[in-house]
């Protein structure tokens, strides 16, 4: 696809709402715009498998790896004056919750619009104003005066899922894309640009990609995934935090617009060295632009597949993006494009020698 059609598939995915558990919306995006690249089907959690139309059988079996989920929050209860207290879906820092536009699902299936809200400043005593608010204090407020009306007008439910109300938008002049969900919605479109890269090419191995559900909560759609598609050979897309406004120079790994990271280590999975340096080799070879890491915290998908079935050689390539599990990030299209154009690179030339090589 050219730039505007891509860049219309990465607002599209961004903008669809998917918490945890509720990714169904970007189901129906994905589907909608992978229609011509494979045959789709889903299991009982909603995760999304992508068979590539041309498999044909090959030795070796390859998985493509990207969560649909956000990081969001459900409605835990109703209070008697309307409001809604919540709890978080996924690592929020709750400084960064309060005084945004979110959406709330209502009981139909639609979202509607709310703030969440904490105690104005007027009222706060002095210590309060020097603290951030806990979680349990703040409300998310969609306008209703009581709890009657919140569930027999507004019709929200305990356990609606509720996303940020943010919308993408791309600066030409700077390459910048801003908006939610980034994490991993941006792996989500990476994966469908790999496979329009090689839509038509007949390869030495059989291709699936799951767009899995619930990695925010313990990478719990990937568990099921890995199981079901049972690869010897695993590329995991991951919107990746970037390090890039805040760390010392000599430490700024994952930067916008240098290309994917690759990251050597994390906190639940130390990536496979032989097809990291296979990767990191082609990258160098073809001159695609990539970053090395390592990380003490954070994991990613790439923890259970690579536990899964007899063991997995798999490496994450990670799209930088500044803020993530925040309503706001930002991105690069040249970082995603890089992205997909390392993992159809990849996938060309795998077969049953390379593999036995890992």
């Amino acid at each position: 696809m050219d730039k505007a059609e891509s860049l219309n598939m990465i607002a599209a995915i961004s903008d669809a709402y998917g918490a945890p558990g509720f990714e169904d919306e970007v189901l129906q995006v994905i589907r909608r715009f992978g229609a011509d690249l494979g045959d789709f089907k889903e299991d009982t959690m909603r995760n999304l498998y992508l068979e590539r139309r041309e498999n044909r059988g090959a030795g070796v079996r390859i998985q493509l790896d990207a969560h649909m989920d956000e990081v969001g929050f459900m409605v835990q209860a109703v209070r008697p004056n309307g409001t809604l207290r919540f709890v978080p879906l996924g690592g929020w820092t709750p400084a960064n919750i309060p005084a945004h536009r979110v959406r709330v699902q209502t009981a139909d299936g639609t979202y509607i619009p709310g703030i969440v809200a904490s105690k104005p400043p007027h009222f706060m005593s002095e210590s309060e104003r020097k603290q951030a608010p806990a979680i349990e204090d703040m409300s998310i407020d969609v306008g209703s005066c009581s709890l009657a009306e919140t569930m027999n007008v507004f019709h929200v439910r305990i356990g609606a899922p509720v996303v940020p109300d943010v919308r993408f938008s791309y600066e030409v002049a700077h390459d910048l894309m801003i908006g939610k969900a980034f994490d991993c919605r941006l792996g989500c479109a990476a994966i469908l640009e790999t496979l329009g890269l090689l839509s038509g090419r007949t390869l030495a191995a059989d291709v699936t990609a799951a767009f899995s559900t619930q990695e925010e909560m313990g990478t719990r759609g990937a568990t099921v995934t890995a199981n079901a598609v049972k690869p010897d050979l695993a590329i995991v897309f991951e919107g990746c935090p970037a390090d890039d406004t805040f760390s010392e120079a000599y430490m700024i790994q994952t930067a916008l617009g240098k290309g994917p990271m690759l990251r050597h280590l994390d906190k639940r999975m130390i990536t496979h060295p032989r097809f990291q340096r296979f990767a990191l080799d082609l990258a160098a070879e073809l001159d695609i632009p990539v970053q090395e890491s390592v990380r003490t915290g954070g994991s990613t998908n790439g923890a259970p597949i690579h536990l899964s079935n007899a063991g997995v050689p798999t490496i994450v390539v990670g799209i930088p993006v500044r803020y993530i599990h925040t309503h706001y990030g930002i991105a690069t299209y040249s970082d995603v494009m890089n992205s997909a154009r390392l993992a159809a690179a990849i996938l060309e030339r795998v077969d049953e020698q390379l593999l036995a090589s890992f």
